[in-house]
């Protein structure tokens, strides 16, 4: 009878461990199944790894004061320096073209994300610019028979050569983290980052202007018109000019950065296509070693109305300066766009500002700091990696 007690106990504590297992197990897998299929979902909409590859048409100020040369203000009117003047002629060009590649590491379970990114641009402009106007001397010599007419071309001209080249190299290091707003749901996102960011700037430009901006044609007649032999032949005056000179300027810098990029999805999903807002702010400053060197001569000559046509000096003026400075740099910048993905692949485009404070020594003679801008559209193309 005992044997027979001892074996039901035994069968009912077998069914309640087996109960309790089970109830375990469904508990577990009530607790944990979730948060790990949705773990599993994040990870798969959310790749690990991001790698970024684009490209953006900028358009480039604070590059350097131009060359102003004294005969711009002599001669205001004078029909060879319209209506491109050589100072209108050293206007660098409007847009130039940058490169830009970005990795962005974001372990998976985490709220953080760890970026490096590169910004490059190189451009390199020649123009040259050339005016002429003729201005016909006509002389005369008169003999016994018809009178003999000889013409003399001369002609103010304005020469300009401009050569400028320049690059720029902008480098992020950051490490930030989702801080979880709620302010655009829970699809959207709001990551602060701290970080590095090393940035270099260079540039040179190289200028040659020869001009002759004043010609005047005087007439000298040898004898009387009503005698039966007379010579009347043109004299020109004229002053001729010609400015040389040469800048290089560059900063070369590194600083702590702040940023805040956001995101917010509009219409769609990951998986059949969806469009997002993007925008991004970011701040920064900078140490380091600003460089200035600027060479120019200048030399003038006038031509009076003589037979010889000898060419007398006026003056010549040398100028330039060379200038290295330690400098702290701020640094302010910001984006807005829009994004396409579908499933671990994205477009972007939009519009981007950088602005770098009193970056570049723009002065001729005297140093003259100027803000160094970089503005304009870009376009990007993202593969994620699990």
């Amino acid at each position: 009878m005992s044997e027979l007690i001892n074996i039901r106990n035994s069968k009912i504590g077998v069914r309640r461990q087996l109960l309790a297992t089970v109830s375990a197990a469904t508990l577990l897998a009530v607790v944990y199944g979730p948060g790990r299929a949705k773990a599993a979902d994040q990870n798969e909409e959310n790749p690990t790894v991001w790698i970024e590859l684009g490209g953006s048409m900028q358009h480039i100020d604070g590059q350097g004061v131009p060359f102003a040369p004294d005969f711009l203000a002599r001669n205001p009117n004078s029909p060879v320096l319209h209506p491109t003047s050589p100072l209108q002629a050293q206007r660098p060009p409007p847009l130039n073209f940058g490169e830009e590649g970005k990795i962005s590491i974001a372990p998976g379970n985490s709220d953080w994300v760890f970026s490096a990114g590169v910004s490059y641009g190189r451009s390199g402009n020649s123009k040259e610019v050339d005016h002429q106007t003729n201005r016909v001397g006509h002389g005369v010599i008169a003999f016994a028979g018809p009178d003999a007419h000889f013409l003399t071309t001369y002609a103010n001209f304005a020469d300009t050569r401009v050569h400028d080249q320049d690059s720029h190299a902008v480098v992020d290091f950051r490490a930030g983290k989702d801080v979880g707003l709620g302010m655009f749901g829970k699809e959207g996102s709001s990551v602060l980052s701290l970080g590095v960011r090393f940035a270099q700037f260079s540039s040179k430009a190289t200028l040659d202007i020869r001009v002759r901006p004043d010609l005047h044609v005087n007439y000298q007649i040898v004898g009387t018109s009503a005698s039966p032999k007379y010579l009347r032949f043109p004299l020109p005056s004229f002053h001729t000019y010609h400015v040389a000179g040469v800048a290089t300027r560059s900063f070369h810098g590194v600083g702590p950065t702040l940023s805040w990029d956001g995101s917010v999805p509009l219409a769609g999903n990951p998986h059949d296509g969806e469009a997002e807002l993007n925008w991004g702010a970011n701040a920064a400053l900078l140490f380091g070693r600003q460089k200035t060197t600027v060479q120019h001569t200048a030399t003038a000559s006038y031509c009076p109305p003589a037979a010889n046509h000898t060419l007398v000096p006026v003056y010549r003026h040398t100028g330039g300066r060379h200038s290295i400075r330690s400098v702290a740099v701020p640094n302010v910048g910001g984006l807005i766009g829009a994004t396409y993905r579908i499933e671990n692949f994205k477009v972007s485009t939009g519009y981007r500002a950088d602005f770098f404070f009193g970056a570049i020594d723009g002065g001729v003679d005297t140093r003259k700091p100027e803000t160094l801008g970089f503005y304009g559209p870009f376009a990007s193309v993202s593969v994620g990696l699990p």
